[in-house]
């Protein structure tokens, strides 16, 4: 494996040795790469173990990749800390929905059986954590702790969860947004508790701890951190410019900031277009948060896995990029005439993941919704379309028909209008273009 360990040390060392020289140095790469096949060719005896030449191999192939991806690939939206590190997890973004399409070929055994290859724990069925159960804030039945329903909520998932709210806060950058995803995840919870365990939790941790505590004081503290970042002066100087270095070292930490800073204005209401494509948006954050509970169930991925973990962080270094490249895309259409890669990699991915939980457990996504959840949902997806029906048409041809009815009435009133004799007569096209008589006559003389 040490062909591999130094692969990634080429792959990762470049970004950051070019941190503050934004070039490709794509020879330098080339070579180093070179050097390091002829070393795996010429000087690295080949072990005689199939299995482990197969991964080897695998490893190498997608790190040739990633290096090719990160001199080569086109630049997206984000240029800090250096425009090579969104070339990597652009890449990273490819190799990820390969593996999607990958384990969405196999069989339902044969996808689970080959997580083993990534990791020999995985391939054993594991049972659900149940977070309902005893909902009583106060348990006066437990003499020793009363409190032990909210201990035992305070896991690891708590400070995750304010964490990732106040990413998403920087992804979307909009409040009422955030508040909406966050709010609608909590009733999809309510609504599909029946087909996963871990959906059932009591009310106080749905709305008190989840909606008010963890998501809120995330969206609070990602909405301070947009507003100090739109305030924050843009004045980019050269490392070695600075002559303090008390300033280089300030000039170091602010290499991991915005180059330059962008306001989103989502504007839902302006028209249909945009309309759309914030349901749109806000749709899709569902269904990927939706994933991530689904698809540790159907690949039997406990949620303290590293891989589950590993899913998260890759979300939240391609997301930002994604939500820019879809915002440029519908804020300005005739410059971004088509969406970003990057957007349009995530939504892949996103279906991706869908499909192979619609493949791998469909008994479980088939489980009939309660009857009176479906009414609510019905009654929901019934008002926004209404809703939309009112806004974007009825409104419309409402205002419209006013306007015109107006202007006819200005009109009439312009004809009605007396004129210095008393009469209401409306002066002909050629006494407006050339005067009245009266007034012709004057000239004349």
């Amino acid at each position: 494996m040490l062909n591999c360990v130094f692969f990634l040390f080429c792959l990762f060392s470049y970004p950051f040795s070019y941190c503050f020289q934004l070039r490709a140095h794509t020879v330098t790469v080339l070579f180093i790469l070179t050097c390091a096949l002829v070393y795996v060719t010429l000087l690295e005896e080949t072990p005689q173990d199939t299995a482990y030449n197969t991964k080897r191999g695998i490893v190498a192939s997608i790190l040739v990749f990633l290096c090719f991806g990160v001199t080569q690939a086109k630049d997206g939206p984000f240029t800090r800390p250096h425009p090579a590190y969104w070339r990597f997890w652009l890449c990273v973004t490819v190799v990820y929905e390969l593996f999607l399409i990958f384990i969405l070929f196999q069989t339902v055994h044969d996808g689970r059986q080959f997580m083993k290859y990534i990791d020999p724990k995985l391939g054993v069925p594991l049972p659900e954590r149940d977070y309902g159960g005893n909902c009583l804030i106060y348990d006066p039945g437990n003499t020793t702790d009363p409190f032990h329903n909210i201990w035992d909520k305070m896991d690891g998932f708590v400070p995750a969860h304010f964490l990732g709210w106040y990413i998403k806060t920087l992804m979307i950058r909009d409040w009422w947004m955030c508040m909406i995803i966050s709010v609608m995840f909590e009733f999809l919870e309510y609504s599909l508790e029946h087909q996963l365990p871990n959906f059932s939790e009591c009310w106080w941790d749905h709305w008190i701890m989840d909606v008010l505590v963890c998501n809120g004081l995330g969206i609070y503290c990602g909405m301070k951190t947009l507003a100090w970042l739109s305030m924050k002066p843009y004045q980019w100087q050269g490392l070695w410019n600075i002559p303090t270095y008390k300033g280089k070292i300030k000039r170091i930490a602010f290499q991991f900031t915005p180059y330059s800073w962008v306001k989103f204005e989502w504007k839902p209401a302006s028209n249909l277009r945009r309309w759309l494509a914030v349901l749109g948006i806000i749709f899709m954050f569902l269904l990927a948060e939706l994933n991530t509970f689904y698809l540790k169930f159907v690949l039997w991925m406990p949620p303290e896995h590293y891989l589950v973990l590993l899913r998260l962080v890759f979300f939240v270094n391609v997301g930002g990029v994604a939500m820019r490249e879809i915002y440029d895309f519908m804020d300005d259409p005739k410059f971004h005439k088509k969406l970003g890669q990057q957007a349009w990699l995530v939504a892949a991915i996103t279906v991706t993941e869908f499909l192979i939980v619609v493949k791998y457990d469909p008994n479980t996504i088939m489980l009939p919704i309660p009857f009176f959840i479906t009414q609510c949902w019905l009654l929901g997806i019934l008002l926004i379309f209404i809703w939309t029906l009112w806004r974007f048409f009825i409104r419309d041809i409402t205002l419209r028909y006013k306007e015109t009815r107006r202007r006819k009435q200005e009109v009439s009133a312009d004809r009605e209008r007396p004129q210095g004799n008393g009469s209401t007569a409306t002066p002909s096209g050629r006494s407006k273009l050339n005067g009245s008589s009266e007034t012709l006559r004057q000239r004349k003389t």
